[in-house]
């Protein structure tokens, strides 16, 4: 079966580190779906803008293997324990297909590269191709009383971010950058098994570049510069 890439979608992170591991867990994330000329027809999205909610269907662009396992480590067990790979999200799969919810904020017709598409709550790294883009319906698609399998037994790890005015200033970050960054760095983007308090840790946010430490629960950014 031939996989069409319709588009690209752009967002503020152009490695993984940072990306958070769900979407819609940082609302504020925006993303921008450019499509391929191909499809940049008005008529293929009439009627979309009734919903709130969009199904994304993308590929794990940057862990494309062609070897697969049937066992990974997913995050929120530590990075020790293995689950089988159809029991998690893990990029590491035999097809690297992603499924991503997100928030449709606007359908951008004035554009040159008309229809653009913007969403909140993205969970993807800058440029990944998507595939597909479905309404969420939440006659069908909402189960109250869903299980969550291993994901039930385990805590969401948020940290307390601190983030000296001086260097918000000296960076000149706007608001809504600043929020979307602190919602980043709050879901702890450290993988799971580094707890040096000492380490450094660095992510580049758009056109940002960001270095922090955390220690005892709390991440404290010691450099934000404009890249």
């Amino acid at each position: 079966m031939e996989m069409k890439m319709i588009g690209r979608i752009h967002t503020d992170f152009v490695t993984k580190f940072g990306v958070p591991r769900q979407s819609g867990l940082v609302p504020e994330l925006m993303g921008k779906i450019v499509l391929e000329p191909e499809y940049r027809n008005p008529d293929a999205f009439r009627g979309l803008e009734e919903f709130s909610h969009l199904w994304l269907v993308w590929e794990f662009s940057a862990a494309v293997r062609s070897e697969w396992s049937p066992t990974v480590r997913p995050p929120r067990l530590g990075g020790n324990q293995r689950v089988g790979v159809f029991a998690t999200r893990s990029p590491f799969r035999p097809n690297p297909i992603g499924l991503s919810c997100v928030k449709l904020e606007q359908i951008d017709l004035q554009d040159s590269r008309k229809p653009v598409v913007w969403v909140s709550g993205v969970d993807m790294m800058d440029g990944t191709p998507i595939y597909d883009i479905k309404p969420y319906l939440p006659y069908a698609d909402s189960h109250p009383g869903a299980k969550g399998g291993f994901t039930d037994g385990t805590e969401v790890r948020r940290v307390t971010v601190e983030l000296p005015e001086e260097l918000v200033a000296a960076s000149e970050i706007s608001g809504e950058k600043l929020q979307a960054l602190r919602g980043v760095l709050e879901q702890d983007p450290r993988p799971r098994y580094q707890k040096d308090p000492e380490r450094i840790y660095g992510m580049s946010f758009g056109e940002y570049e960001v270095k922090f430490t955390v220690q005892e629960n709390v991440l404290r950014v010691v450099e934000l510069v404009r890249g």
